[in-house]
């Protein structure tokens, strides 16, 4: 996992069942418990802390599980269906939970043995097998019920062992993690937007609101005070680890490593001290300035907080930088990236950006290396060189849209070889099953941002499910 995974999100679980079965057919319900008690382990392996409500029969047993969630605050409630059960046993939980519901409809078997059931001979033995198989009986009340409340549900339906219901359960489990993270991470803003770059600017308030995040906003008088306390010892140990992390071009001069280290430096202090989970900057100074001498420099040590679990973004895109956290936080990296162009004749659209990078998800060697000038921005300094490595990839782009509205864009593609542009930049060329120009104009009508977040693997489903916890939308390409 290149992910921070150390979240373990709370979530809920309860089964349901019909209380008048019990005697009525006996064993039944053991047998129903052990079935639940799967789903627990297989949300445990996943990592979750379960808050495991039982057996919900009655409408009182009900009352108590919705009340144990909301005490405990779990993102995300798994409802077991065991056998038929009255949808007055299900309404109470989710209205009190107050979260999205995962309605578990999964058989103990891909089918029943019809020949040995109906040489079974002893009709209530009988129904008391079907009982134990007829999870799909209730669905549609359930579901009746939901839809006249405006609960929000969704649903696994498959059989016991089916790898397919494994993956839906740690998909859910992965979105639940991203939701308590984000809830708890502190992010930074730094400086200012890009002038003019109008997508950009962002309503915090409203991410604040959707994700739970907390932003910071900070000085760059603070980020040159810290600067200012770097001692020798410090720069020294932070180009060896350039020299670790990265492949330092022989061209690199000396006092730019040097100026590049203080200046990372003084980053580690800031996300440290302010304890940020992610950092959105930009800034310009004025020529001769310790401002912007400090951002000029920048590149190399928020590369390598991007790759050690703090995204961060430059420009000043706050919504990307979400963007990156959750595929961060998913175990898929997340590199700030921005379209470069169309290859009409391979079939590939080239994207990237002039850093920071997510170094812990590249194809081979990131390199470091000087650029005389940064394009559209002021000074010259460090920067890297990579791509994303190749295979599956998946974009994402959190996008504040037409009356503010919030929601996820993603998109599945791969990462191929070939050339790239050698500018001293990211630049990887990613192929989609839509061809380069329906993808870029599909992409583009969604209204992103300029820049998206790049990260390996095809996790699109989970960003679903992620969503769904956000209560937005998710908007797949592919």
């Amino acid at each position: 996992m290149i992910g921070n995974s150390t979240v373990n999100p709370a979530v809920g679980l309860f089964g349901i069942g019909l209380d008048t079965y019990w005697a009525q057919f006996p064993g039944l319900e053991e047998r129903l418990k052990g079935y639940q008690a799967e789903t627990r382990a297989t949300l445990e392996q996943a990592g979750a802390r379960v808050i495991d409500a039982g057996l919900v029969d009655t409408v009182e047993k009900a009352r108590a599980a919705g009340a144990l969630f909301r005490e405990k605050r779990v993102s995300v409630v798994f409802l077991h269906i065991t056998t038929y059960a009255l949808s007055q046993t299900v309404l109470p939980v989710a209205r009190e939970a107050g979260v999205p519901v995962v309605v578990v409809n999964v058989q103990p078997s891909k089918k029943i043995d019809y020949e040995w059931f109906n040489s079974l001979g002893d009709r209530a033995l009988m129904t008391g097998e079907w009982l134990a198989n007829c999870q799909a009986c209730c669905v549609p009340e359930i579901a009746n019920v939901f839809n006249r409340n405006g609960i929000p549900y969704h649903m696994i339906t498959g059989f016991r062992g089916e790898a397919f219901v494994e993956r839906e359960l740690h998909g859910w489990v992965q979105a639940a993690r991203v939701a308590e993270a984000l809830r708890r991470t502190n992010i930074g803003i730094l400086g200012h937007y890009y002038e003019g770059m109008l997508d950009v600017y962002t309503d915090v308030t409203r991410m604040a609101g959707v994700f739970g995040s907390q932003f910071d906003f900070i000085e760059m008088d603070y980020l040159a005070q810290l600067h200012k306390k770097v001692d020798p010892t410090q720069i020294e140990a932070k180009i060896a680890q350039f020299r670790r992390e990265f492949e330092v071009v022989p061209e690199c001069e000396e006092s730019e490593l040097v100026r590049a280290a203080r200046t990372s430096c003084a980053l580690d202090a800031l996300v440290n001290e302010k304890e940020l989970g992610a950092l959105a900057y930009y800034y310009e100074g004025t020529a001769g300035n310790v401002h912007q001498d400090i951002v000029t420099s920048v590149i190399a040590g928020n590369t390598l907080h991007t790759a050690h679990h703090v995204p961060v973004a430059g420009e000043c895109e706050v919504k990307n930088v979400l963007a990156m956290k959750i595929l961060d936080l998913l175990g898929a990296g997340g590199s700030f990236s921005e379209f470069y162009l169309i290859d009409y004749e391979d079939d590939v659209v080239l994207w990237g950006h002039d850093g920071p990078a997510h170094s812990a998800i590249a194809e081979g060697k990131v390199k470091l290396v000087p650029l005389p000038l940064y394009h559209g921005k002021p000074g010259a300094g460090l920067s890297i060189q990579m791509s994303v490595r190749h295979g599956p990839v998946t974009l994402l782009s959190v996008v504040e849209g037409a009356g503010g509205k919030v929601f996820l864009l993603t998109a599945e593609g791969e990462s191929v070889p070939g050339p790239t542009l050698q500018i001293g930049n990211t630049n990887s060329r990613y192929r989609f099953p839509l061809s380069a120009r329906e993808f870029s104009e599909a992409w583009s009508k969604e209204g992103p941002a300029h820049h998206c977040a790049i990260g390996v693997g095809h996790v699109a489903s989970t960003l679903e499910k992620t969503a769904a916890l956000f209560n937005i939308e998710c908007h797949r390409i592919c």
